[in-house]
């Protein structure tokens, strides 16, 4: 895991490079968790990504989508030669997510507080046929001030949606600066218990930490909902990136991105 969570991290930067622009700190900083997702949680077909019984992985944070392309090529679902198209006129990976171009993509994410409302409908719709799958739904920080998740939230529990699992990206970071001073969420595990959901809070760098939060979450047997808060470091692997004040859309110059790829080979799993 360590090493598919370094070759994400690896295929965002250098889908970074080609634009020479990109959300690379949301990237490097959710990989532990993609990682996770892909390669010990999920259930799905490469070869088959529409297959019917596949869990679900909805990505409502649309500005992400450069590290699920990343974590798509890692699975096989997208070939890794289309890398260099990234963000091109008639790719298959716009720089904000689009389920209509590409394969493995749930929904068409970016407005930001949607995912929740889709991962319910969605999970209520699978109970329906008595589909098994489950439903993950990835959103950020930034979402907790946003009326319909807790909407979605609480219908989730009154409808005992015992197959979605949220994901909550924490990496203190907005556009405008720190989502906890832009509208304060905390304290955050109380609040999705008091919605009725079985809530766990870990340290979203920690694989051993993040593996363990979903195999508790999927062996819960209550009838609610999951939610998994992932406290994250924004350019995760990359000290010098990490450093800098502003992260959100992170400013890397055009020098910077053989530099950036040179500390994260230093830091490859052996």
């Amino acid at each position: 895991l360590e090493l598919r969570a370094w070759n994400i991290r690896r295929k965002a930067l250098l889908m970074g490079q080609v634009q020479g622009q990109g959300y690379i700190g949301q990237a490097l900083g959710i990989a532990d968790v993609l990682a996770a997702s892909y390669f010990h949680a999920l259930e799905y077909r490469p070869e088959d990504p529409e297959w019917e019984g596949r869990d679900r992985f909805l990505l409502s944070i649309g500005h992400y989508a450069i590290a699920l392309y990343a974590v798509l090529m890692e699975a096989g679902i997208l070939p890794e030669d289309e890398l260099e198209t990234y963000g091109m006129d008639d790719s298959r990976m716009p720089m904000s997510g689009m389920a209509s171009y590409t394969p493995g993509m749930e929904i068409t994410g970016g407005s930001l507080g949607h995912g929740l409302g889709i991962a319910v409908g969605m999970a209520m719709g699978l109970k329906r046929k008595n589909n098994k799958a489950l439903v993950y739904n990835l959103m950020s920080d930034g979402e907790l001030g946003e009326g319909s998740t807790w909407e979605a939230a609480m219908s989730g529990a009154h409808h005992k949606l015992d197959n979605l699992i949220c994901l909550v990206d924490f990496n203190n970071q907005q556009a405008d600066g720190k989502s906890t001073e832009m509208l304060c969420s905390e304290p955050l595990t109380e609040k999705w218990e008091a919605f009725g959901w079985h809530a766990q809070r870990v340290n979203g760098n920690d694989l051993a930490a993040v593996v363990a939060a979903f195999d508790a979450a999927r062996a819960v047997k209550d009838g609610k909902p999951r939610v998994i808060i992932f406290d994250t470091t924004m350019c995760k692997g990359v000290p010098f990136l990490e450093s800098r004040e502003i992260t959100h859309f992170v400013r890397v110059e055009a020098d910077e991105w053989d530099k950036a790829l040179a500390v994260l080979e230093e830091g490859k799993p052996a």
